[in-house]
C-alpha cells in the first residue's frame, strides 16, 4: 500500500485482520525509513501502530474525539489521516509538526507537547457534548508515565465522580521518556500480571445469575463474592475504585483483543478504562531493546545498525557539563542531591545516580512535586539541584514562587534547554522562563557565555547560601573552549566586558554573545566602536555598570534568546526609568510576542530577525540618534 495516497482513515473500516496486519507492517517500515533521515519520536510511535489502526477502525474521527496525551505518539494517526506525504518535512521549518496540530488536520482535536493534559481536555469535550445533546465518543489516549502527573490524577478523580461517558485508553509500555518510577507504576505492574480480570468476573456473574434468588441475603453474599474476586485478581482495583469500568490487560498488538474490548467499551455507560499493553519501539530491534529511553526521540540514525548520526563537535553537551560538574562537587559536598522529573537521560544525570543513588531522585512526570520536594530538602540543610527543562519548569511556576522563593530556600534550579530548541516546536521552546521568573523575589538568574564559565556558575550556585539560584543553559553542545582545572565562584550580580567601545553598548548573555561580538566587529569596520558586555546575571542586574553606561550616555541594545515581554531588556528599561534616565536610547532585540514553531534554530532566528544583521542595523540607528562621544565628554 502506498501510504502517501491515504486521505482519511475511513478505508480501514473495510479491512480484514490480515489486511490490517499488512498495513501495520507498512507503517512500521515507513516510520523506520523516514525517521532515520529526519529524526523524531520513533519509539512511542512504533509501539502504538496496531492501537491507532484499531481506534480509527472502530471510531469515526473527527466526530469521535481521539485525544493524544503528550502528542509525540501521533505519527501513526497523522499517516492514517492523510499526512504521510509530508513526513520528509517532519519537525523541519514550515514542515509537518511533530505533535498534533489543529491547523494541519480536523482529526487533530487537541494540541499538546506536555504530558498529562489529555484527560482534563477530554473531560471538557465530554461535558460540552453532554450539554449540547451529542452522542459521540471521547477517547483520550494516555501513557502510563503520564499518569504520574498530578493533573491526570485530578482529572481521573473528576471523571469518575461525574460518571462521564468516556473511553480512556491507558497505553502501558512501562516507560515515559525514561523508565517509569513510583507506586502507581507498581500498581500497573500488578495489573499487567493479574490476567484477564473482566473475563473471570463475567463468568462469575453468569454463574451467580443462575442461582435462584432466595431473599436479599443471597444477593448480598453474591456481591461480596464478586468484590472479593476483584481484590483477589487485581490488587487494589485502583481504577474501579475511582469509578471506572476497568477492561484489561489488553494486548496492544493483537487486533482481535483490541477490537473486542473497544467494542465492549463503546456499549458501556460511564467511564471505561482500557488497559492496553504495548511494546515501545516494536518492530525495530534497537528501539525494542532500549531500556533507558534513548530511542524515545532521536536524531537521524543508520537503519541497518541503529547507530546515531552524531555531531562532529568534540565540545561537551551543556546538560552533560552541568551534571558532571554537580557530580564533581557532590563528592566533596555531602549536601548536594539531584532531582529530575522523569528526565535522568536528557539531563545527563545517569552517572550522578550511579555514584550517589541515595542522593538521586527521579520523581516521574511530576514537576510540581519535584520543585516542592527540592524546597523540603533545602529546609533540612541539603543543597538540591533541580534539573528541569525550561518548558517543563512552566508547570511548576507556583511551587517555585510559593515554596522555593517565598521561603528563600537554597535550591539550585538548572534550567535546561533554555532558549530556542528547534524541532520540537512551540510547546518546547524554552523562551518564557526569564519572564516568569524575573519578578520572583529572592531569586538569582544567570546564564553563562560558554562551558568554562558554565562550570564556574555551577560552583557559584552550589556555594551560594543566600537563597534560590537558577542557571539557564541551552540545548546542544558548548563552544569547545579551554576548560579551567579548578572551579571558582563568580560574584553575584557582576557583568563582564568582552569588548571595549565608546559609541554604544550591547548587553547580552548566553547563546547570543557570538552574535553580539560579530555585529561589533562589523560595526568597528564602519568606524562605530561598540562595547560588548556579557550580562551573565539577568537578576540581579549589574547596576554599577549600568550606572556608568548611563553617565556616559551610550546608546544600549539588549539581545536575548527569550521573550521580550517581561524579559532582560525590560529589566534594563525598568532600571533606567527608576533612575530617571530618559535621554539614552535603549533598544531590545529578542523573541516577539508570538509562539515560535518548529524548525532549525538558525532558520527560526532568521524568521524572527534575531540576527547579526538586525543587531548591526539597530545599533547603527541608535548611534546615529545619540549624541557624539565628544558631546558626552562635555556633559
Amino acid at each position: 500500500m502506498d501510504l502517501t495516497q491515504i486521505t482519511n482513515p475511513s478505508f480501514i473500516k473495510k479491512l480484514d485482520k490480515e489486511q490490517m496486519m499488512e498495513l501495520a507492517t507498512e507503517i512500521r517500515k515507513f516510520l523506520i525509513e523516514n525517521l532515520s533521515t529526519t529524526g523524531g519520536h520513533i519509539g512511542p510511535n512504533l509501539g502504538v501502530v496496531e492501537l491507532t489502526i484499531a481506534l480509527h477502525k472502530l471510531l469515526d474521527s473527527p466526530q469521535d474525539k481521539i485525544i493524544w496525551d503528550v502528542g509525540h505518539q501521533a505519527y501513526v494517526h497523522k499517516i492514517l489521516t492523510g499526512r504521510a506525504g509530508q513526513f520528509d518535512t517532519l519537525r523541519q521549518f514550515k514542515g509537518l509538526c511533530g505533535f498534533p496540530k489543529m491547523s494541519e488536520s480536523a482529526h487533530d482535536v487537541w494540541e499538546t507537547g506536555h504530558s498529562s493534559t489529555s484527560l482534563s481536555a477530554a473531560m471538557g469535550m465530554a461535558a460540552a457534548r453532554d450539554m449540547q445533546g451529542g452522542s459521540n465518543y471521547v477517547v483520550p489516549v494516555i501513557g502510563d508515565g503520564a499518569l504520574t502527573g498530578g493533573m491526570a490524577l485530578e482529572a481521573l478523580n473528576h471523571i469518575g465522580h461525574l460518571k462521564t461517558n468516556m473511553i480512556v485508553v491507558l497505553n502501558d509500555n512501562e516507560m515515559s521518556i525514561a523508565p517509569n518510577v513510583g507506586a502507581l507504576h507498581a500498581v500497573l505492574g500488578k495489573l499487567r500480571t493479574a490476567g484477564k480480570y473482566n473475563s473471570a468476573k463475567d463468568e462469575l456473574e453468569y454463574i451467580l445469575k443462575r442461582i435462584p434468588a432466595v431473599g436479599g441475603k443471597v444477593a448480598a453474599a453474591a456481591e461480596r463474592v464478586k468484590d472479593s474476586l476483584k481484590y483477589l485478581l487485581v490488587s487494589g482495583v485502583f481504577f474501579e475504585e475511582l469509578g471506572f469500568t476497568y477492561l484489561g490487560p489488553i494486548d496492544g498488538h493483537d487486533f482481535n483483543d483490541l477490537e473486542r474490548n473497544i467494542q465492549y467499551a463503546k456499549k458501556m455507560e460511564g467511564p471505561v478504562l482500557l488497559h492496553v499493553i504495548t511494546k515501545k519501539g516494536k518492530g525495530y530491534r534497537p528501539a525494542e531493546d532500549d531500556k533507558i529511553g534513548t530511542w524515545h526521540g532521536t536524531g537521524p540514525y543508520k537503519i541497518e545498525t541503529g547507530d546515531f548520526v552524531k555531531s562532529t563537535t568534540t565540545a561537551p553537551s551543556w546538560s552533560g557539563l552541568v551534571a558532571e560538574t554537580v557530580r564533581k562537587i557532590a563528592r566533596e559536598d555531602k549536601r548536594v542531591a539531584a532531582i529530575t522529573p522523569a528526565m535522568p537521560v536528557g539531563s545527563k544525570l545517569e552517572s550522578f545516580a550511579a555514584e550517589f543513588p541515595e542522593r538521586f531522585f527521579d520523581v516521574g512526570i511530576a514537576e510540581q512535586h519535584a520543585a516542592t520536594m527540592a524546597a523540603g530538602l533545602a529546609t533540612q540543610g541539603m543543597k538540591p539541584f533541580l534539573a528541569i527543562y525550561s518548558t517543563f519548569l512552566q508547570r511548576a511556576y507556583d511551587q517555585v514562587l510559593h515554596d522555593i522563593t517565598r521561603q528563600n530556600l537554597n535550591v539550585f534550579i538548572g534550567i535546561d534547554r533554555a532558549g530556542l530548541v528547534g524541532a520540537d516546536g512551540e510547546t518546547h521552546q524554552g523562551v518564557f522562563d526569564i519572564a516568569f521568573l524575573r519578578h520572583m523575589p529572592n531569586l538569582v538568574i544567570m546564564m553563562p557565555k560558554d562551558e568554562n564559565e558554565g562550570q564556574h556558575m555551577v560552583k557559584t550556585a552550589i556555594s551560594y547560601d543566600g537563597g534560590p539560584i537558577a542557571m539557564r543553559y541551552p540545548r546542544g553542545n558548548g563552544l569547545g573552549v579551554v576548560m579551567d582545572e579548578n572551579l571558582k565562584t563568580i560574584p553575584i550580580g557582576t557583568w563582564e566586558v568582552l569588548k571595549e567601545g565608546e559609541d554604544g553598548t550591547i548587553l547580552t548573555f548566553g547563546t547570543t554573545i557570538p552574535m553580539a561580538l560579530e555585529a561589533a566587529e562589523i560595526l568597528s569596520k564602519r568606524g562605530i566602536h561598540i562595547k560588548v558586555v556579557n550580562a551573565r546575571f539577568i537578576k540581579p542586574l549589574d547596576t554599577n555598570m549600568l550606572d556608568e553606561l548611563f553617565r556616559n550616555r551610550m546608546p544600549i541594545v539588549t539581545i536575548e534568546e527569550a521573550v521580550l515581554a517581561g524579559g532582560f531588556g525590560s529589566a534594563v528599561i525598568e532600571y533606567a526609568h527608576d533612575q530617571s534616565v530618559s535621554d539614552i536610547s535603549i533598544n531590545r532585540i529578542g523573541i516577539p510576542d508570538k509562539f515560535i514553531e518548529h524548525g532549525s534554530v538558525d532558520k527560526l532566528l532568521d524568521e524572527i530577525d534575531l540576527t547579526v544583521e538586525n543587531v548591526v542595523k539597530t545599533m547603527e540607528e541608535a548611534v546615529g540618534q545619540q549624541s557624539t562621544p565628544a558631546e558626552r565628554e562635555i556633559v
